[in-house]
């Protein structure tokens, strides 16, 4: 019997809560076979599915189904990740490793009356 699509990316641990699998899917940030899905399209073995967590980009192929939350080891055993989104998804990340930490003026962030400043400004323009 196939399971519904925010049930299994909850299921396979994309999201903590199905509310948030849902929303997601809502928002247009997971897509099925190629094309965006409702949340309430089933998925079955063999399906791919592109799932996008700015900045990163996942997309796998269901090997499981299941309507339960179960432990992690389980969960990794529903999908498997193809080996194009790996090798992505790694780049992305030793890219966003080298650039460093977000840099400040010197004195670190805008105090509180410079916060104020910052939003008059932004409000004027």
């Amino acid at each position: 019997m196939p399971t519904r699509l925010d049930i299994w990316l909850w299921a396979a641990r994309f999201y903590r809560t199905r509310s948030l699998a849902a929303d997601s899917i809502d928002a247009g940030r997971v897509e099925v076979n190629g094309q965006r899905a409702k949340r309430s399209r089933p998925v079955g073995i063999g399906d791919t599915i592109r799932v996008r967590k700015p900045p990163f980009e996942q997309v796998v192929e269901v090997l499981g189904e299941s309507e339960q939350r179960g432990p992690a080891s389980l969960a990794s055993t529903l999908y498997r990740e193809t080996a194009e989104s790996l090798k992505a998804r790694e780049a992305l990340s030793a890219q966003l490793r080298a650039m460093g930490p977000p840099v400040f003026r010197e004195g670190g962030k805008p105090g509180k009356k410079e916060r104020r400043a910052i939003d008059r400004w932004r409000r004027r323009s």
